[in-house]
C-alpha cells in the first residue's frame, strides 16, 4: 500500500492531548478539537461509512465500493469521506482515479482515552 495522501489527524493522540474528560477540564483548544471529531462522527451516513470501511476485506475500501450499499451518489459519499479524513478518522490513499480509505485506530484510541471511564466516573 502506498503512503496516505491525507494530513495528520485533527485529534492528537490522547497522551499528547489531555487527561480523561472527567478528571481534568479541557482547554478551549482541546474542546474544539474533540468537538470537530465528534461532529464528524455524529452523522448516520458517516457512522455507516466508518463501519463499512472497518468491516471491509483488508480494512480498506474504495469509494466505488461504498456508493451502492449506501444508496448515495459518488460525490455525496466522497463529501462524507472528506469530512472523516479531515477529522483524522480515516486516511485516504489515491490510486489512479480511485481513492481508498482506511480507518485510523489511533483516532478511536484517542477518543476512548479522552472520554475515559465517563460512565463510571459520572456515577460517583
Amino acid at each position: 500500500m502506498t503512503a496516505p495522501t491525507s494530513t495528520e489527524p485533527a485529534l492528537p493522540l490522547a497522551e499528547d492531548c489531555c487527561a480523561p474528560l472527567l478528571l481534568e477540564p479541557l482547554t478551549r483548544a482541546q474542546a474544539a478539537g474533540l468537538a470537530r471529531t465528534l461532529k464528524a462522527l455524529a452523522d448516520p451516513t458517516r457512522l455507516r461509512l466508518v463501519s463499512m470501511v472497518a468491516a471491509h476485506y483488508g480494512g480498506e475500501a474504495c469509494v466505488c465500493e461504498l456508493n451502492e450499499p449506501l444508496g448515495l451518489t459518488q460525490p455525496t459519499v466522497s463529501h462524507h469521506l472528506k469530512i472523516l479524513v479531515d477529522a483524522g478518522i480515516v486516511t485516504r490513499d489515491k490510486r489512479g482515479v480511485w481513492a481508498y480509505y482506511v480507518l485510523r485506530p489511533a483516532a478511536f484510541r484517542a477518543l476512548a482515552a479522552i472520554l475515559g471511564d465517563a460512565g463510571r466516573t459520572a456515577d460517583r
